[in-house]
């Protein structure tokens, strides 16, 4: 069999072919170490951290505001049973009504689904549309206590659209970052690893 000669001129063309093509391999894996680098990382798992737990934080504001107009109303309704001639059975099912109410709030992930948020909106609505003229008719409730408990219903009720801007506000910003800074995020792996981003209130906010 004849060998193949290769001349020295042609050797050298090769190896500085291979030469370059290692150094350009090279300079793209470290882009892409230098990209995802453990101080990079870290800052951007703290960064996120702060605001997940403003997220957290704006969720637990309205939660807890919520879980006090519920609180409220069982005290007002108490207050109106102890007055004279008050319609026990009537009450007693208002205060069943508002019972039931927790049970059957959404949650961060279940609010997904806007026909949820929409069917609690409206069973509390309609619970105080029926607890108002009981409480206070004619604009005249029954004792003080009954008339604070009331106007303390009122403005809870009349915070819940601010308390929602906010906790929208804080998603915007969470999932933009998780957008922006998911591959060092999954890179961290357990949690961060399958993070995804949250559901609005408003429609059209993403």
């Amino acid at each position: 069999m004849a060998k193949i000669l290769v001349s020295p001129v042609k050797s050298l063309a090769i190896a500085l072919l291979l030469l370059a093509a290692c150094a350009a391999s090279c300079k793209r894996d470290g882009s892409k170490s230098a990209s995802l680098n453990p101080a990079a990382v870290a800052e951007v798992k703290a960064q996120f951290n702060i605001l997940q737990d403003s997220v957290n934080a704006k969720w637990r504001n309205m939660t807890e505001s919520d879980d006090q107009k519920i609180g409220v109303t069982r005290l007002l309704l108490r207050e109106l049973k102890a007055q004279p001639g008050a319609n026990t059975a009537q009450l007693q099912a208002l205060d069943q009504a508002n019972t039931r109410l927790k049970a059957r709030r959404y949650t961060q992930e279940t609010m997904a689904s806007s026909d949820l948020i929409d069917r609690y909106d409206a069973a509390q609505d309609s619970l105080l549309k029926a607890v108002y003229p009981v409480a206070a008719p004619n604009g005249a409730a029954p004792t003080e206590n009954a008339r604070n408990f009331v106007e303390g219903i009122q403005q809870l009720d009349a915070n819940v659209v601010g308390l929602r801007v906010q906790y929208d506000h804080a998603v915007h910003q969470y999932n933009d970052y998780l957008k922006l800074h998911q591959a060092e995020l999954q890179s961290l792996g357990g949690k961060y690893a399958t993070l995804k981003p949250l559901s609005f209130f408003t429609i059209g906010a993403q």
